[in-house]
């Protein structure tokens, strides 16, 4: 089966990215580029968490909401969030009510304070996990490095994050270019990469 789909421009783009009317602009604007701000990281993080057993759309429809909900991914605030705010994001219909998702967001925050103080940043940390060798373009569902970022990430006490989500977060946060060869996306993923120093 072919990996691209046909834009609206009539350019190919990855397949999924025309499974739901507003995954051409995440696709294009976003997904695959390397992000080095530790707010976006620990967002993304979050929702990828959010989304473990639902579909990216459900969680792409909500992520302003989200965002209001958890003060912008601020984690030194949502670090201070307390058994109050739980209740109030238990109420929030405009996001994923799951105590257990909503507790982990907290707790993560926590763990992004320390990440912080021991690695300087969670952009320096997180691409120490960059692979040398990236697989084929759409051929896995998680690699060596992010079964390693998941890993240690558990023991470093975070929670709701497994090698599947590590290599989705590592997909959409550039340290991998999974964008289809044919894909129009691909080549400006890779000079954004080329372009990129990672933070140390």
């Amino acid at each position: 089966m072919n990996d691209e789909i046909i834009g609206p421009d009539g350019k190919p783009r990855c397949r999924w990215a025309g499974s739901a009317p507003d995954f051409f602009a995440y696709h294009d604007s976003e997904w695959g580029y390397p992000v080095a701000n530790d707010t976006r990281l620990y967002e993304k993080i979050c929702l990828e968490s959010f989304q473990s057993g639902l579909s990216w759309r459900t969680i792409l429809a909500k992520r302003e909401n989200f965002r209001a909900a958890f003060s912008g991914f601020n984690f030194a605030k949502v670090a201070e969030f307390g058994e109050a705010d739980v209740a109030r994001l238990l109420a929030d219909a405009g996001i994923v009510r799951h105590r257990g998702k909503i507790e982990a967001t907290i707790n993560n925050a926590k763990r992004a304070l320390e990440m912080v103080e021991t690695e300087g940043s969670l952009a320096a940390y997180f691409w120490r996990f960059e692979p040398k060798s990236p697989p084929a373009p759409q051929s896995v569902t998680t690699i060596p490095e992010a079964i390693a970022l998941a890993k240690d990430l558990k023991n470093r006490g975070w929670k709701f994050f497994g090698p599947t989500t590590a290599f989705a977060f590592m997909q959409a946060m550039g340290l991998v270019n999974d964008h289809a060869t044919g894909c129009c996306m691909r080549d400006k993923a890779a000079r954004l990469r080329a372009s990129f120093t990672p933070p140390t």
